[in-house]
């Protein structure tokens, strides 16, 4: 590798109902930018967005087991970081009404942040907060 410096890094979903998953990303904030189908007009793959944040929508082509949620995580997901507390209410609530199913309803954490954590309607983790990862303390 000779830039580190330049990696990126891009999360990947698969779908068992891609529509359905482009419809739900759309309530919460995405914007569809790329869109493959093939030729049964199914999802091969798709493009999101949302600010600096771009993800990549497929089809489950093959059986595939989402981690179980025990107590408030599945022990992986997708961290959102929303530069306000009052966007991070917003967005589960949008969340919610779209049909994602409440973890940990928004809340004030001990170390001062703002979060809150849904899993969306084929069970994927997702956190939302004002806590921005990646800064040096």
């Amino acid at each position: 590798m000779s830039d580190r410096a330049g990696a990126r890094l891009h999360a990947y979903l698969g779908y068992d109902d891609p529509d359905a998953a482009l419809e739900w990303l759309t309530a919460v904030g995405f914007e569809v930018t790329t869109r493959q189908d093939g030729p049964d007009g199914s999802v091969v793959h798709a493009e999101v967005r949302m600010g600096e944040i771009v993800l990549m929508i497929a089809s489950a082509d093959r059986d595939h087991t989402i981690a179980p949620l025990r107590g408030t995580s599945s022990g992986s997901g997708l961290y959102v970081f929303l530069p306000e507390a009052p966007d991070v209410d917003d967005w589960y609530r949008r969340a919610v009404d779209a049909g994602a199913r409440d973890v940990i309803a928004p809340e004030n954490t001990p170390w001062g942040s703002r979060r809150a954590r849904v899993l969306d309607p084929e069970g994927h983790e997702w956190s939302v907060g004002d806590y921005r990862p990646g800064r040096t303390w």
